[in-house]
């Protein structure tokens, strides 16, 4: 690539970022996948890439995962699953604190099967529903539903985008990535949970349940065991080693078979606006790849990451929760993603890089795409401000990485 080129990359890359970063600017008021779409095509209209080059540039397996997850997830919300969760969650829990446990632990496991973007949307209304029945405080229940769909999705390759993107990148295989990341996500809810029910002590002591009489709404038992099923077979599939992508899609393609149900109102629930903003996304940090910067910063930075495994594992975790907090975790992962060959255990950085900028999602509201969706989506009941989040977001954060590295280097 030409210094011309070079430069216009570069420039296209960081005017692309801040309109992210900045979500809605009111000069130009773009959302995050018509921003990266425009870096998009500021790159194939400059010449910076062909649109050849372009093409090339979108990982597909990544898209076809989400895809294939999606289209699963929509089957169980259209036989009414999430709202028999939530309605469930508050029948069986006895006291506050024991409806906010059980949120915890229903959102992460939703979240390491499932897309956590698409359970925090899919759940939040009926959370949000549920806790309005029963007379009981939003704030806490929200963060627990945010916060754990967030840690629970690094326990499997499936669980967040950018998993999906380091299991293509690092070809780790799903069943040893998640024997790893399986019990830091289960310390990471344990903190979480500690955290919320020491901070919100006084609200859950002063907070009594009020059971509504009936379901919300009523349970399509063939349907949800049609997709359970399907999903059951999907990481059967994962765990003999079958590529991801095209596991998920085939589950996806099965279960819109046999459901026999109109697939205009399923695909109307696959969220197409993240699959616009992954695929621009990769044009745009292909061409920043192309001008050789990600590399040239990497050599600076070499020294400061250190020589042994344990310390690269704690100065790439620090600097990804960082970096993922500046940029926005996926495009972090894509840049970085070409660092991790150089360290001394790669397979091990390919871990800490996943539990360092999916737990890195929950220092802010505007750390991962999950925290947006629940707290938009409540706003007509609550108003979630940045600190009332930042003040359990920044401790839990700290709390979950440094316990989440330490059973990473500890476990075999």
């Amino acid at each position: 690539m030409d210094q011309k080129k070079e430069i216009l990359a570069i420039l296209i890359f960081a005017f692309t970022y801040v309109l992210i970063s900045g979500r809605r600017l009111k000069i130009l008021p773009l959302n995050r996948p018509a921003a990266a779409l425009l870096g998009a095509v500021l790159m194939v209209a400059t010449g910076v890439l062909t649109p050849d080059q372009a093409y090339r540039a979108v990982d597909y397996d990544t898209l076809v995962l989400l895809l294939g997850m999606m289209l699963i997830a929509a089957y169980l919300f259209l036989a009414g699953f999430f709202d028999w969760a939530a309605d469930w969650i508050l029948r069986v829990a006895k006291t506050p604190q024991a409806l906010l446990l059980y949120l915890i632990l229903t959102s992460g496991i939703l979240s390491a099967l499932l897309v956590n973007d698409t359970v925090c949307l899919m759940l939040t209304p009926l959370v949000v529903t549920v806790m309005v029945r029963g007379k009981l405080p939003l704030p806490p229940y929200l963060l627990a539903l945010s916060m754990s769909a967030n840690l629970g999705s690094v326990a499997t390759l499936v669980g967040n985008p950018q998993n999906m993107i380091i299991g293509h990148l690092s070809h780790v295989p799903f069943v040893r990535f998640s024997l790893a990341l399986l019990p830091v996500a289960a310390v990471g809810l344990a903190i979480q949970y500690a955290v919320l029910s020491i901070g919100f002590r006084k609200t859950l002591q002063a907070a009594i349940i009020e059971r509504p009489p009936d379901a919300a709404r009523p349970l399509n038992r063939r349907l949800v065991g049609l997709a359970m099923g399907v999903l059951a077979l999907v990481f059967v599939g994962f765990i003999a080693g079958f590529n991801l992508a095209w596991t998920a899609l085939a589950g996806g393609a099965l279960t819109m078979v046999l459901a026999r149900r109109d697939t205009h109102e399923v695909l109307k629930l696959v969220d197409w606006h993240l699959l616009v903003f992954f695929a621009a996304l990769f044009i745009v940090v292909e061409a920043l790849n192309g001008t050789g910067l990600p590399d040239q910063i990497y050599q600076r930075l070499q020294g400061i990451f250190g020589a042994s495994p344990a310390s690269q594992a704690w100065n790439l975790a620090w600097f990804s929760a960082l970096g993922s907090n500046i940029f926005s975790n996926v495009p972090f992962v894509l840049v970085a993603g070409k660092w991790i060959g150089n360290f001394a255990e790669p397979e091990l950085m390919w871990k800490v890089l996943a539990l360092a900028t999916t737990f890195a999602g929950n220092l802010t509201i505007l750390g991962s795409v999950a925290n947006i969706i629940v707290v938009e989506s409540a706003r007509g009941h609550v108003e979630v401000g940045f600190w009332d989040y930042a003040r359990f977001g920044i401790p839990i954060t700290i709390l979950t990485t440094g316990a989440g590295l330490v059973v990473l280097l500890v476990l075999p």
